[in-house]
């Protein structure tokens, strides 16, 4: 095989495999990104990350969010710009940007708390969880988790990947490494379903009921279960009346999900900044002792 350095390791090559996270412009630029990088870590794995004022710490509402995302939970939209809504000062460092991207893997700042966010990415295949993407997520919650960043799950997703080469790709041990990392993930967990979460995309995201480490919120109308209303109804060859029925139990499921202690809560979406902030509050005096680093065990899928 006769190749140029660049095209066997350069970045275009090392960024599509995941092996390299960022590409900058200039070494200057490379520089900034890794101070930035750095700023929301701790000095080593025996201490908590800083506290930072940045100058907008307060709670607030987020009035933009309900333009941002959209109530039909087939369109289509740029989670970033949720994200931008929700930390401190609209800012954030999103890793990896360019691979994995039906997932976006962030740092950022929540009352001038440091937290890493898991968040599904509607414009990139409709948010359906691929194979690079939870290899993408896996790494970076355990990254999080070492260095004791608390973190905060946007679920909006129709689940994993279907498919026949999504499953020759290795989907389901992809989404089950993801899900093993979020679960032994020993740090503060705050998960918000934004529209939906089907089949394993839930679990994966941090649905976790009663694990005592997740504090788990939908906004009204958010549908979970195996599949939506519209590909059961397919599924099964439904008639008009049974899709009926099948739309209108999903349009109430929000509801019943809470009702069964899946959600916590459902919220306001104008109110997630203020939660997440009182969320994270709660969760971090519930965490006694000295600060050391995280012992890891099991095998990972």
């Amino acid at each position: 095989e006769e190749v140029t350095k660049a095209q066997l390791g350069g970045p275009g090559v090392a960024i599509a495999s995941g092996v390299v996270h960022n590409v900058a412009a200039d070494d200057t630029a490379l520089l900034a990104d890794i101070r930035t990088y750095l700023s929301f870590f701790g000095s080593s794995a025996w201490e908590r990350p800083p506290s930072v004022d940045t100058g907008d710490t307060g709670p607030r509402r987020l009035d933009d969010l309900l333009d941002i995302v959209p109530r039909d939970g087939n369109a289509a939209y740029d989670m970033r710009l949720a994200i931008s809504a929700l930390v401190d000062g609209g800012g954030f460092f999103q890793v990896q940007p360019d691979f994995g991207s039906s997932i976006v893997c962030a740092l950022a700042r929540i009352g001038g708390e440091s937290i890493g966010i898991i968040a599904n990415q509607p414009s990139v295949i409709a948010g359906s969880i691929d194979v690079d993407a939870a290899d993408k997520a896996a790494h970076f919650i355990q990254v999080c988790d070492s260095f004791h960043l608390p973190l905060v799950f946007l679920a909006d997703n129709p689940g994993v990947l279907a498919g026949q080469a999504s499953e020759r790709a290795g989907i389901l041990r992809a989404g089950a490494r993801m899900f093993a990392a979020q679960t032994r993930a020993q740090t503060v967990k705050v998960h918000v379903t934004l529209r939906k979460a089907y089949g394993f995309g839930s679990s994966v995201m941090a649905m976790n009921p009663y694990d005592e480490q997740t504090l788990s919120f939908g906004f009204p109308g958010a549908t979970l279960g195996a599949m939506g209303a519209s590909g059961a109804g397919n599924a099964v060859g439904a008639d008009e009346a049974t899709r009926a029925k099948l739309h209108q139990a999903e349009n109430e499921s929000s509801y019943r999900s809470a009702n069964g202690l899946s959600f916590d809560d459902l919220i306001d979406p104008r109110d997630l900044r203020n939660v997440a902030i009182e969320s994270l509050a709660v969760s971090t005096q519930r965490r006694t002792g000295a600060t050391t680093p995280v012992a890891r065990t099991g095998i990972t899928p």
